[in-house]
């Protein structure tokens, strides 16, 4: 995003990637769509059910970039949002503890408590736009109009419902035609995402939802008039993992013994120790999963730079130990995780490739 506001001549843009330059020159209108886990290496597993998508990825404009860690929806969205690594802006996970109490927040199911202006104190790129009198918009499922996680990542741009992809590439095309100057348009799709945890990567579903994102790619792309751009991401990529690759902490002695709140998600754990009990979680959790995962301490995981910079007040929203899962594992929760969660087929969270590697793809008019 502070590539695309310094294409659009916001003041004092960073432009990391060189896109004012390259992929974004002189243009007054970017569409930026994000499709929610489509990963940079399921590219060439999409590209049958995807050709809009797959013509794009074999275009000039086309590179991997690395999602945030952990590399899971709100994280993303509020990187992308924001600009800035999750240790600044604090949304590090999709359960997160909240410091001082026994509570989990779900990030997709957060209204006002904690107030997002708090927990996300970080301006969004989309206020710098609209201060800078670039017109910023944001096009997103009904039901997450005002969420805690919009507010977070989208606060300052103006927002517009939409239901389903064809709905979205109507509003999408109808910003774009009434832009008058500098433009900044986010759409959003959560379909693949959706079908790859239900049913799991080259299922029917998950190539039907392929082939709906695809429609509302090319329908944005063939609707950009001179002087605009569309650009296409994703907030992380998915992995299957099998029944047998699956541990449950709440099975396992072992595993649960001297923790007081586990959050994070099946291939990223947090795991909040009772007093005096890190050391001990720690080397339970090495000695259960072996080679399956790092686990480290919150001080190892920060040192080693997996978030970026940590802000003082967003360190103990990140456990007192970190077990990221590696290859094709989950470490389940089933005493307190989501009911489907033990269902789900594809995952993401964790720092593998598959996961972390992310598209971004631009097409010119």
């Amino acid at each position: 995003m502070p590539g695309v506001l310094a294409s659009l001549g916001v003041p004092g843009a960073s432009d990391p990637l060189g896109l004012s330059t390259g992929a974004l020159a002189d243009v007054r209108v970017v569409v930026v769509l994000l499709l929610d886990g489509l990963g940079y290496q399921l590219l060439p597993l999409a590209a049958p059910h995807a050709p809009t998508i797959a013509d794009l990825a074999a275009g000039p404009y086309t590179r991997a970039l690395t999602a945030g860690f952990p590399s899971t929806t709100p994280t993303s969205l509020a990187s992308l949002g924001t600009g800035a690594a999750p240790g600044a802006h604090g949304l590090v996970g999709f359960f997160l503890n909240v410091p001082g109490t026994d509570r989990v927040l779900n990030h997709i199911q957060w209204t006002d408590d904690p107030d997002p202006l708090r927990w996300q104190p970080l301006a969004t790129q989309f206020r710098r736009a609209t201060e800078a009198g670039v017109a910023a918009h944001v096009v997103f499922h009904p039901a997450f109009h005002g969420s805690g996680l919009t507010v977070s990542a989208f606060r300052g741009s103006e927002g517009h419902g939409a239901l389903g992809v064809d709905a979205v590439a109507a509003e999408i095309l109808s910003l774009v035609r009434a832009a008058t100057g500098p433009t900044v348009i986010y759409g959003y799709a959560g379909d693949v995402d959706t079908a790859g945890h239900a049913y799991g990567l080259r299922s029917p579903q998950w190539t039907e939802a392929l082939a709906k994102v695809d429609r509302l790619v090319r329908r944005v792309r063939s609707g950009l008039p001179p002087g605009a751009a569309l650009v296409v991401t994703a907030d992380h990529g998915q992995i299957n993992v099998p029944a047998e690759h699956r541990f449950d902490l709440d099975a396992d002695p072992r595993l649960r013994a001297g923790i007081r709140v586990v959050a994070g998600e099946s291939r990223v754990r947090y795991l909040h120790t009772v007093q005096g009990a890190t050391a001990d979680v720690v080397d339970a959790w090495r000695g259960v999963l072996g080679d399956t995962a790092w686990v480290v301490t919150r001080d190892e995981a920060i040192a080693a730079g997996w978030f970026g910079p940590v802000a003082e007040a967003h360190l103990q929203r990140i456990g007192d130990v970190v077990a990221a899962l590696n290859e094709d594992y989950v470490v389940l929760a089933s005493a307190s995780d989501p009911p489907q969660v033990a269902q789900m087929i594809a995952f993401h969270g964790s720092a593998t490739e598959p996961e972390m590697l992310i598209p971004l793809l631009v097409a010119r008019r």
